[in-house]
């Protein structure tokens, strides 16, 4: 009888020390890592950013070079370091940074403008003649039928 709990003990013993290893993995990212990216990834992303006039920063064309740097850095570090990547703190970052740069931006990530004049001109222009020759037709059309009784 002993015989067959030992290899379900085995396994249990096994699965424990697998969790307790990764649990400790972890807690050791977690202060060294949220420092690293800190420092290292966010200081240059910050550099980036400011070299960037604050109205383009809703534009993907000007930030997906800074972002990508920003992204690359934060695994990089997470490898170095034997951290696990993407995480909870890989997570947490990227919220706070989408948070203070980019949470006036729409959700495409592109400027919100208005389309130019040789655009929106039809879309205008066309209702209203659509509007006065109906109305012109319908009165032509009244008056003609008055005297058809």
């Amino acid at each position: 009888m002993a015989s067959d709990t030992t290899p379900v003990l085995s396994k249990q013993v096994l699965l424990w020390l697998a969790v307790v290893c990764q649990s400790v993995s972890v807690m050791a990212c977690s202060g060294t890592y949220e420092y690293a990216i800190e420092e290292f990834c966010l200081g240059k992303f910050r550099l980036d950013m400011e070299e960037l006039d604050q109205h383009r920063w809703c534009s993907w064309e000007d930030t997906v070079e800074p972002y990508g740097e920003l992204t690359n850095c934060t695994y990089l570090i997470a490898l170095k370091m034997d951290c696990f990547w993407p995480n909870r703190l890989v997570d947490e970052f990227f919220i706070r940074i989408h948070k203070h740069y980019f949470h006036d931006c729409s959700l495409s990530g592109r400027l919100l403008r208005d389309p130019p004049n040789r655009i929106l001109g039809p879309f205008i222009v066309v209702p209203i003649l659509v509007t006065l020759l109906m109305t012109a037709l319908v009165v032509w059309r009244s008056k003609r039928s008055e005297g058809m009784v």
